[in-house]
């Protein structure tokens, strides 16, 4: 039973870790890719892959599920909350991103934390240990050094508002997952990534950013294949 508990504790630790480089590598990704793309528009590319590829895994450990672990209609207020903040959540996160620091932005997710933790107190009256608030405690502080510019006196960063912003939003959206958690991840991921991401790209399609110009004209011609002949043996 130990053990077992054990296993479980170092494979949740395992994954969080997993998640947390994953989350790193994606801003300073996707600081490159927003020189071509605009933020909206690309908050709904990052969504739509997850929810694409998660989604086609889902398809075959859909028949492994029972009824029980797919979301009712008792989950749907938490499920569309969940929803509507992660279509609010990146457009900012993008946007601080594309005018601020890369590696800014990466460190200021950490306020994500912070926001979840106070939320979850404060909304739904879950407890917080002394460690945790140890550890909100650094991370606020962090975040404060971290959003003023030091390039002309002492002055906010409008870039790491954008990115704090984004944090709060997905810090209430990990709450309302936290109350669907028991159900499907492979369920809960699709319909977060395919839904947000295209109302992403319709907010993106409503505000005028040129989709088919910005988000395309990144990626280099083919080489035209038509110009060389080969000689038959």
């Amino acid at each position: 039973m130990m053990n077992t508990r054990k296993n479980t504790v170092v494979t949740a630790v395992f994954y969080a870790i997993a998640a947390a480089l994953f989350y790193a590598l994606n801003v300073p990704c996707s600081k490159l890719l927003l020189a071509h793309i605009p933020p909206v528009c690309m908050a709904g590319f990052l969504y739509i892959g997850a929810g694409c590829g998660v989604g086609i895994m889902y398809f075959f450990h859909r028949k492994k599920e029972s009824k029980d672990e797919r979301l009712g209609k008792s989950d749907f207020p938490f499920t569309l909350g969940m929803g509507m903040l992660d279509i609010l959540a990146p457009i900012p996160l993008m946007t601080g991103v594309k005018i601020g620091n890369s590696s800014n932005a990466s460190l200021l997710g950490n306020f994500e934390i912070v926001a979840t933790t106070i939320i979850a107190l404060a909304v739904f009256k879950e407890k917080v240990s002394w460690r945790l608030w140890i550890a909100i405690l650094f991370i606020t502080a962090s975040s404060i050094i971290l959003s003023f510019d030091g390039s002309d006196g002492l002055k906010f960063s409008l870039g790491s508002l954008f990115v704090l912003g984004a944090t709060v939003s997905w810090g209430l959206e990990n709450n309302c997952t936290r109350r669907i958690s028991e159900k499907s991840t492979y369920q809960i991921v699709t319909i977060k990534g395919l839904g947000s991401g295209l109302a992403s790209l319709a907010i993106a399609f409503v505000s005028g950013e040129q989709i088919s110009r910005d988000c395309v004209s990144f990626i280099p011609p083919l080489p035209h294949a038509g110009r060389k002949r080969f000689r038959r043996a």
